[in-house]
């Protein structure tokens, strides 16, 4: 006679098992391969309807690793203001139902940002990749990041009369509540921290990575572009992440700030405040040290973008790394160029 809790036991491991297959309960942020998905909406109703706390039901289709397609219930709705305002495939929300998302992937993030490509130029997604790019980059330098999956998006948009589909390649960036989560912290909504007050270390790999990419449309102070963590009663830590506006990625919509001495998205300037010296050659130091690193990185995800755009990459992370190489440079670029104390009240 069969022992009856050996044999149960067996046949409910090979049936998560199937399930891990079918619906990858590794995680979504888990993988780094792109995630098949279909969506179809109206993209003037998302636009004119929605807001920050208004959704509208819609539903997307998974395609699991297997080649299996799954039906979601999800609601959707727009953010951002730049890009809602100049592209014409706005920044999106997108969240599901604890129900709807059990033993998918989504069972942890159920609240995603969605990231597509500004316009419907044919080159429009090597900027979209250059930008998923920075995300990965950001995590060569410090792990204190927003989680991203890369998608491949095929999109009807129901506003038109032929109701053509459209492949687009895509991202979906972690929830802030889901990375404070994954930290044991809190996130610091509408709160003015002054970046001085932020952890040293972290905050300097912060603001040399926003240098690497050619990033000045952030602030600590404000949260613009950024979130601010906080891991205990001691230990507050920036979050960034909008990194269109960059160097970097360097879209034809791309503006700057003329007003703190940038001419082009593609100029540097080093945006973080002043700090032991010590502690900013330390920290030069150990961003050099992951040269090779960053241009495996670089290497790796260059699958998003075309030839000439990994070409432009690597050349525009060189300069960087000619700074970091150079004590010249490196006093004139960021010794001499960091933001005192009295400069916390502006951008």
């Amino acid at each position: 006679m069969r022992n009856r809790s050996f044999v149960q036991p067996v046949f409910l491991i090979l049936f998560l098992t199937l399930l891990s297959d079918v619906y990858g309960q590794g995680g979504l942020f888990e993988a780094k391969e792109p995630m098949a998905i279909e969506m179809s909406f109206s993209i003037k109703q998302l636009k004119t309807e929605t807001n920050d706390s208004t959704f509208i039901d819609s539903q997307m289709i998974v395609e699991s690793a297997n080649g299996q397609k799954d039906t979601l219930d999800i609601e959707i709705r727009v953010r951002g203001n730049f890009r809602l305002e100049n592209c014409f495939y706005p920044p999106m929300r997108v969240k599901m139902k604890k129900k709807e998302a059990a033993n998918t992937v989504f069972k942890g993030d159920r609240n995603l940002k969605l990231v597509l490509p500004c316009s419907k130029a044919k080159n429009a997604g090597n900027y979209l990749g250059r930008e998923y790019l920075a995300y990965q980059l950001y995590e060569d330098i410090t792990e204190y990041t927003f989680q991203t999956r890369p998608l491949r998006v095929t999109l009807t948009d129901t506003d038109s009369k032929k109701a053509e589909s459209v492949e687009l390649l895509g991202f979906f960036i972690e929830d802030d509540d889901d990375v404070a989560d994954r930290f044991g912290g809190k996130i610091l909504d509408d709160k003015k921290i002054i970046p001085t007050l932020m952890e040293d270390s972290a905050t300097v790999r912060h603001d040399f990575f926003q240098l690497m990419i050619g990033n000045t449309d952030w602030s600590g102070l404000f949260q613009h572009n950024e979130k601010v963590m906080m891991l205990d009663d001691k230990t507050i830590v920036p979050l960034a992440y909008d990194f269109d506006m960059t160097g970097l990625v360097n879209p034809p919509y791309a503006q700057v700030n003329r007003n703190i001495g940038v001419e082009r998205v593609t100029d540097r300037l080093y945006r973080g405040f002043c700090r032991d010296p010590a502690l900013l050659q330390a920290i030069r130091a150990e961003i050099l040290a992951k040269e090779n690193q960053i241009s495996e990185t670089i290497e790796k995800n260059s699958v998003y973008f075309g030839e000439s755009d990994a070409k432009a990459c690597k050349l525009y992370i060189n300069d960087f790394f000619d700074i970091l190489k150079s004590d010249r440079l490196f006093e004139y670029n960021v010794l001499n160029a960091c933001r005192s104390n009295s400069a916390a009240q502006t951008f």
